[in-house]
């Protein structure tokens, strides 16, 4: 494990002002994106749509790293130039998503648990030498008014993250550590701050197990907020509070930054609460983004599949990669949406 080389790609992805586009979408998901814009997801259009994003001039002040999906690490440019050297050329560090996503865990019912660390090391090593230098993992929990998560839920997961995570500084590569509460389902801000106290408690205490080092990680959570069915939806002071509230109380100070997840915030309510969050003050970990959706909802419903509206869908990218840097130095506004 080379502890210099993981310090600081970590700190080069979060550093101020900049965050991470998460365009990791998996076949099933960047299909869901494609329909409702009426394109066919085919390996070209995947493809011809990922380069749109990574060619967007200027966005290198803004976005520190990129998450691929496997088939897009190893896609080129319409030059021929591989996806990763086109991102390291503009200062931009390439990452790959490696978990094989949730499945329903065995005698828990409502439970996930993330699968994927058979053959992992092989397949760390392999993404290694295509160009890529941090990796993501994620592990989701639904909230119900009960039960769920299970406490053998959060433990299922949050060993699996330490075991992928120690795995990435085997080979130097940076882990993204996403536990993720979903924002589905009726709870309120006070459950979703329960559930998600519980998970980084747990998280971080696994890691330390495993002799994880936080200065060569980041930490991909969800912000404490009601789930989307929740009849009273917190203000963004709210959200803002709560988390920065748990995560004060869970997060290292020796980890270098959190990268929140949208988890299905409209793109202004992410950079609204990012904002929120930064505005408050100064912390011990980088405040970032590693946002999908959120950044990228605007592109899609502009681009539409044709060639024309590439410049157009390039400025809507390069808009929302700005308002996000700008959220991370606490001074945007939701003026600034209409300029």
């Amino acid at each position: 494990m080379n502890i210099d080389e993981l310090k600081s790609t970590a700190e080069q992805i979060a550093a101020p002002q900049k965050g991470i586009l998460a365009a990791d979408e998996s076949g099933p998901t960047i299909k869901k994106r494609f329909e409702p814009i009426g394109v066919e997801s085919t390996e070209e259009t995947r493809r011809r749509y990922r380069e749109i994003l990574f060619t967007t001039e200027g966005i290198e002040r803004y976005i520190g790293g990129v998450i691929f999906y496997d088939e897009t690490l190893r896609q080129t440019a319409s030059d021929g130039t591989p996806f990763p050297k086109l991102l390291w050329n503009r200062g931009i560090l390439p990452g790959i998503k490696v978990d094989k996503g949730a499945k329903a865990l065995a005698l828990q019912p409502g439970n996930k648990v993330t699968e994927g660390l058979d053959g992992l090391r092989d397949r760390l090593a392999e993404y290694k030498q295509l160009g890529a230098r941090f990796a993501k993992w994620r592990a989701v929990m639904e909230i119900d008014e009960h039960d769920i998560p299970s406490d053998y839920a959060i433990c299922a997961n949050a060993h699996a993250l330490a075991r992928y995570a120690a795995l990435c500084q085997e080979v130097d590569l940076v882990p993204i550590v996403e536990p993720e509460v979903l924002m589905d389902g009726a709870h309120d801000i006070d459950r979703c701050e329960v559930a998600t106290s519980w998970m980084l408690a747990r998280v971080f205490a696994e890691l330390d197990a495993h002799g994880v080092l936080f200065e060569g990680m980041l930490l991909k959570p969800n912000m404490v907020i009601p789930g989307k069915k929740c009849p009273q939806q917190a203000s963004v002071p709210e959200v803002a509070e709560a988390t920065v509230r748990c995560m004060r109380r869970y997060v290292p100070a020796a980890v270098p930054g959190i990268v929140f997840l949208s988890g299905g915030q409209s793109a202004e309510d992410a950079t609204d609460h990012l904002n929120a969050m930064n505005a408050m003050g100064e912390y011990p970990w980088q405040l970032s983004f590693s946002y999908g959706r959120a950044l990228q909802a605007p592109v899609l419903s502009t681009w539409k599949g044709q060639e024309e509206n590439v410049p157009a869908a390039q400025r809507e990218f390069h808009k929302r990669c700005q308002l996000n840097g700008l959220a991370r130095e606490g001074i945007y506004s939701r003026a600034m949406e209409a300029a």
